[in-house]
Order: structure tokens, then sequence, then C-alpha cells
């Protein structure tokens, strides 16, 4: 009797310990246990070699690129792209340049001796107006006959010579337009030679920013470029990540969506280091929610990004981290 006095007595106290309530989990509530998610570190910062617009040329072939993972300073030569093409274009320009030059040259001769004949023409046709004109009017005395045989004349002297006068004019005009078609045809040959030439500089590929370099794999082969490798405009060569400051890749459960915010605290732990953590801070948060594993569509995660607050040598891009998010209450 006293035994299950005893017991009865107990379970009051059990119940009590367990929250208060019979079948209650003891597990800790989803705002009270630890937020702490894995990722990958990443340079806030990177720069990316891509192929740019160059001219007339969408492809060049690498004939040099730098060791994939070194250690690289500002101005340091990291690609070199084959310059054969451009060389062969301006050589094929400058030519064609000389052969218009001959043609405009050859044009204003032409034109020149056009414009002589046509000013020799008018000044005949001029002394033949001159002419007309007196002996019409040494006929005022003669028959009529002789009179509208000598105006006649006159008319006609007239007539040839504002035609003579009319032909240098429209000639000019003419010359005019040929001489502006021609200069632009020589004109933009020199700005073809001139845009090729400045390409020259930018197929040694130099980079601006110290860091490690990156070599981009080739989309066909799924290896790294390499020399011989042919890339396309607009194709990605390679990057350089900046190392001076660091950021984290991480997700959270959709479950957890709400427990963050952007400025919360992080810890942030090197699975390389795990005794050491450096601090950081919730930087941005996805707007959407998505699986995190296609054959698992059930699994909804938000993409989340933490900045690292402090600059260390020890964090390399691709490191795996934990992050510990830190309640605002403990900020």
């Amino acid at each position: 009797m006293k035994g299950l006095l005893k017991y009865l007595l107990a379970v009051p106290l059990l119940i009590a310990c367990k929250g208060g309530t019979f079948g209650h989990d003891d597990t800790l509530q989803n705002n009270e246990r630890p937020l702490v998610e894995t990722g990958e570190l990443s340079a806030v910062q990177t720069k990316a070699f891509v192929l740019p617009r160059l001219g007339r040329f969408g492809s060049f072939r690498i004939i040099g690129i730098e060791e994939h993972g070194k250690q690289i300073q500002p101005g340091d030569s990291v690609i070199q792209l084959d310059p054969t093409d451009v060389t062969k274009y301006i050589v094929e320009r400058e030519t064609a340049l000389e052969s218009q030059l001959a043609s405009l040259e050859k044009m204003l001769v032409n034109q020149e001796n056009r414009d002589s004949e046509t000013e020799s023409t008018i000044k005949s046709e001029l002394a033949t107006y001159e002419l007309r004109k007196l002996t019409l009017e040494a006929a005022q005395f003669e028959s009529e006959r002789t009179k509208q045989i000598k105006q006649l004349e006159f008319e006609q002297a007239t007539i040839a010579l504002n035609l003579a006068k009319r032909k240098l004019e429209l000639n000019a005009i003419i010359n005019e337009n040929d001489l502006k078609i021609q200069q632009i045809r020589v004109d933009q040959i020199k700005k073809d030679i001139q845009n090729a030439y400045n390409i020259l500089p930018q197929l040694t590929v130099r980079t601006t920013i110290p860091g490690i370099f990156q070599i981009t794999r080739n989309w066909r082969s799924g290896q790294l470029l390499q020399v011989g490798d042919e890339v396309w405009r607009g194709n990605a060569m390679a990057s350089v990540p900046d190392l001076t400051w660091m950021k984290v890749d991480t997700q959270i459960n959709e479950n957890d969506f709400l427990r963050i915010k952007v400025g919360d605290k992080v810890l942030v732990r090197l699975d390389a280091l795990p005794e050491v953590s450096f601090e950081g801070w919730v930087s941005n948060i996805g707007l959407f929610c998505h699986a995190k594993d296609p054959n698992k569509p059930r699994h909804k995660v938000f993409d989340v990004e933490v900045r690292i607050k402090v600059s260390d040598e020890r964090l390399k891009p691709g490191m795996t981290v934990s992050c510990e998010f830190l309640p605002s209450e403990n900020i």
C-alpha cells in the first residue's frame, strides 16, 4: 500500500519534469534548437575573364595560359590569344587601302582632265559666242534673211556656251559626290585597320587584381581550357577571386525561414579548423523557395548568403564550413 502511494505521488513530478502533460516530446521547440547549416566559401568579388566582342573576329585560339591555381598579381599576363587572324586581316586591309588610295588619286587626275577639257570647250564656245555677237551687230544693215541667219547663229552659240558652262557645273557636282564616296571607302578601311591594331594588345589578357588563377572548363570536353583550344565571343576563359573578402553560400530549410533576417549574426567555422570561428552576418536571403534535391521535391530550402566580417588568409574558395545562425536577441 505504501509502495502504491509513493508511485502515485511520483507520477505528477515526472509529468512536471516532462513539461506538464503526458505525450509531450522532450526535444526542443523549433525556435529553441540551434540553427546550424553547412555551406561553401567563395569570394565576394571575382574577376572573370570573358572573351569580349573584338571587331569582326568571333573566336580565337589559346596559345598561352597561366597555370591553374597559381597565385597571380596585378599586371600579370594570364592568357595569350593567337593574333594570326588579326594580323592577316590587317595585311589584307592595308593592301585594299593602297588600292583605294590609288583609285582616289586616279579619280582626281581624271576629274582634273575632264575639267580642263570642259574649260577649254567653254573658252572655245565663248570665243564663238563673242564672234557671233559681233557678226549679229554688224548685220543690222544687211538683209532680213542675213540678219535672221546671224541671229540663229548667235542663239546657237549662246546655247553651246551655256551647255558647256552647265557641263562644268554638273562635273563639279559629280566629282564632289564621287570623291565623297571614294573618301568614305578609304576612311572605312583606315578605321578597320586601326580597330584591328587596337585589338592586338587585348589578345594578351592581364589581371587587374591579385588572387588565385582559376581556368574555366571547356564546354565541349569538360576539361580545363588549354593551349590549342578555341574560345568564342562571350565565353568565360578564367577567373580570379579576390580573396580579401569572403562569403558563404548556404541554404536553410523552409521551416526555418522566419528564424533569420538580413543583418543577423552568424558564427562561421571551417571544417578544417572547427576550433576557430569567424564572425559573419546574413547579407542576403533568397526570394524563392526551391527543392534542394531534384530527387526530393518535398525538401524545400531558401538560398542564404553570409558575409564574413574579417579578412583571413586561411579562408579559401571552395572550403566547407558550418554556419551557426544566432537569434536577433543574441546580437
